[in-house]
């Protein structure tokens, strides 16, 4: 008997070639779109049309010959991530809804919808691959490993995924290229060949963040100020303690109006992220400004010169205890143990060289080298070789 797969198709490529390599392989394949979004205010216009998505995703199934259903998981995705995300904005971090979007909806809700049409496996387009091997305890574990296209690689937005959610799932594309993909659905025919790839936020699309925020989030007028290159806790000197040094480097500068020049005024400071240039409507400076800090209680912006300028780099990070999570648990680092990994702090980000210490109250990555923007809130994803092993919350 055929092992029953159910695609997510997305009205792109990548799921559309997934969906014709499973049924070459012959599984029993269903096509099912998922409309996550609904809503328009703050998308950018013809960013994220979900009807169009769903008449070219039925096309493809047709095309393809595969059974094709559309399922509405809009009231989960609302309340699992964004409402999530404007929780996260409005106190000051910067959320990853992607990342959510996969643990909460592809391969969870997703999942128990495609288990009611009797799946025993769930697919998507990511480039990202997933094998089994067995752990030094003797025990079998799923392996999420970095997708063959370096330029496409995926893996970190599925960086919470379970093991039990990475034994129930299949990435058909993870070891092809991105080129390779286009000429095969060309050579089918299918709608999607020559589509291009969907941005911004999974499921809802390109937006204009403020406008989409407020849509639960008040705007409030505040200032901006621009802090200066010689700022003087730049220069401040950590301690020999290990411990405590990790906490110094880990602790986000700290900056009061007095300590800078007004420089405008902005809509609200939960608007805002570590490390944004643009959309603050500010001119006429020889080198761009870039967001330092977010002052959600006094509603206050810090500002900086220059990519260079050093309030926008720091050397650690910090991960609390409950927000850490080991794709292979097995691999979890004891109190006390200290280990190298490669780590992401942002998608497509090249991996940073950094070295992990776990202490009783969580985790800290100490870099290499300074990293730039860093974000409470975004989510820290550690590499050994091509494996994702762990990722956490940053919290500072």
């Amino acid at each position: 008997m055929k092992q029953k797969v159910v695609v997510g198709l997305s009205g792109g490529v990548d799921s559309s070639v997934a969906a014709w390599l499973l049924k070459q392989q012959g599984y029993d394949v269903t096509g099912v779109y998922m409309i996550n979004w609904k809503d328009t205010e703050g998308t950018l216009s013809g960013s994220c049309p979900y009807e169009d998505d769903v008449l070219i995703a039925e096309l493809v199934a047709r095309k393809l010959e595969i059974p094709f259903q559309v399922v509405d998981l809009s009231d989960t995705y609302r309340r699992q991530v964004v409402d999530y995300m404007f929780a996260e904005y409005e106190k000051g971090r910067t959320p990853n809804p992607d990342v959510l979007c996969n643990r909460e909806i592809k391969f969870d809700a997703f999942w128990k919808t495609a288990q009611s049409l009797g799946a025993d496996k769930v697919a998507t387009g990511h480039y990202c691959r997933c094998d089994q091997v067995r752990g030094e305890d003797g025990q079998s574990y799923y392996r999420l490993l970095a997708g063959t296209d370096n330029n496409k690689d995926q893996s970190y937005f599925l960086c919470q995924l379970s093991q039990e959610q990475l034994s129930h799932a299949m990435f058909p594309i993870g070891d092809m290229l991105k080129p390779e993909i286009r000429r095969i659905a060309a050579s089918l025919g299918l709608a999607t060949a020559q589509k291009r790839d969907s941005q911004g936020i999974c499921f809802v699309g390109k937006v204009d963040l403020p406008v989409f925020l407020q849509q639960q989030l008040s705007a409030k007028e505040g200032d901006i100020y621009e802090i200066p290159a010689d700022f003087k806790a730049y220069g401040r000197k950590y301690p020999e303690d290990l411990h405590l040094r990790l906490q110094k480097q880990s602790s986000p500068y700290f900056y009061r109006p007095k300590d800078g020049r007004l420089l405008g005024r902005h809509q609200g400071a939960h608007f805002y992220t570590i490390g944004q240039r643009k959309g603050l409507h500010i001119g006429g400076t020889e080198k761009p400004m870039y967001v330092l800090a977010t002052d959600i209680e006094n509603n206050c912006l810090y500002m900086g010169r220059g990519d260079e300028h050093p309030g926008l780099y720091r050397r650690s990070l910090y991960i609390a205890s409950d927000e850490i999570h080991w794709i292979r648990p097995d691999k979890a680092m004891k109190v006390g143990e200290q280990r190298d990994y490669a780590v992401r702090i942002r998608y497509r980000q090249p991996l940073q060289q950094a070295r992990l210490y776990a202490f009783e109250e969580g985790l800290y990555i100490d870099f290499s080298e300074p990293q730039k923007s860093i974000a409470a809130g975004q989510f820290a994803a550690w590499y050994d070789g091509d494996e994702l092993v762990g990722s956490g919350v940053i919290h500072a």
